[in-house]
């Protein structure tokens, strides 16, 4: 199927980009990887009149250490964080490991972190990352910018905060400090598969204790769930099996997923449970600097 007739503009500054945004409201779409919105035009679930593309518009194509975080742009693409040197473990560790497991190579190649948080997808994997290491957006619009926590982001199925004016221009991480350990771990029944169940989580050191923790889920609600008793759970404690079977157990309870052709409800929370414990126990070795 073709998609709907629409007009194609694209601006070479953000303030352009906004002015159109704002004449167009509801009307028109930003593009940047357009992974996400060209199948849905194809297949007619979207039909905007405008295509906003913002691929012309400097400085959005860079992740960047600075002012107490770690910076990515809107037209980061998947691809660049899974290339990512500074991604490759450590304080960062959670991001890298996110973006390997991202759709397929085809789509890393093309589609952008921010684009996928802006899409809202119940699966997508990029918003559990960024809730269990307290990631925000920061959206540009007429009235100026503002930032959004990606916690507070997502209202529901594909729908955000972003008013219709506004555009994502990029996504901060705050630095949680160098004895921090992090990983994604994502069951998909083929390559480049949506996940049946999937858990991203943070550990951050202090002095032998857990200083802080992060961990969201994906695919096990209708929108990435925040797992916040299992990581207040955490917090000045030492690390051990039992706390972590604790927190585990605990993520498992806030999942709400349904039962499909993928799994039932008692499975999928089972997997949610065993994959927390795993991705933790990972996590925490990694702040401890390796140690088993």
């Amino acid at each position: 199927m073709y998609p709907a007739s629409f007009d194609y503009v694209a601006p070479t500054s953000l303030e352009e980009a906004i002015s159109l945004l704002d004449k167009h409201g509801y009307d028109a779409k930003v593009i940047a990887g357009g992974q996400s919105l060209i199948p849905l035009m194809k297949f007619r679930f979207a039909s905007p009149a405008v295509l906003v593309d913002i691929n012309g518009l400097p400085g959005l194509d860079t992740i960047a250490e600075g002012d107490g975080g770690l910076r990515i742009g809107a037209l980061v693409r998947h691809k660049d964080c899974e290339r990512s040197a500074m991604l490759h473990g450590g304080r960062w560790g959670l991001l890298g490991a996110t973006a390997r497991l991202v759709a397929d190579p085809i789509i890393r190649n093309r589609g952008t972190v921010c684009g996928s948080l802006a899409h809202a997808d119940p699966q997508g994997d990029w918003a559990s990352a960024m809730m269990a290491c307290r990631g925000s957006v920061v959206a540009h619009g007429p009235g100026g910018t503002r930032s959004i926590p990606v916690a507070d982001l997502v209202v529901g199925p594909f729908e955000t905060q972003i008013e219709p004016n506004e555009i994502i221009t990029e996504v901060v991480v705050p630095d949680p400090g160098a004895s921090t350990g992090g990983t994604y771990l994502k069951l998909e029944r083929k390559v480049g598969d949506y996940a049946t169940a999937a858990v991203a989580a943070q550990v951050t050191m202090a002095n032998g204790t857990i200083g802080s923790a992060g961990i969201a889920l994906t695919g096990v609600g209708s929108r990435n769930i925040q797992a916040s008793e299992a990581e207040a759970c955490l917090a000045g404690k030492e690390p051990s099996e039992e706390i972590v079977k604790e927190a585990a157990r605990l993520a498992a309870a806030a999942a709400d997923p349904t039962a499909d052709n993928r799994g039932s409800v008692e499975y999928k929370r089972s997997v949610v449970r065993v994959f927390t414990e795993r991705a933790l126990t990972e996590s925490i070795r990694q702040a401890k600097g390796g140690a088993l």
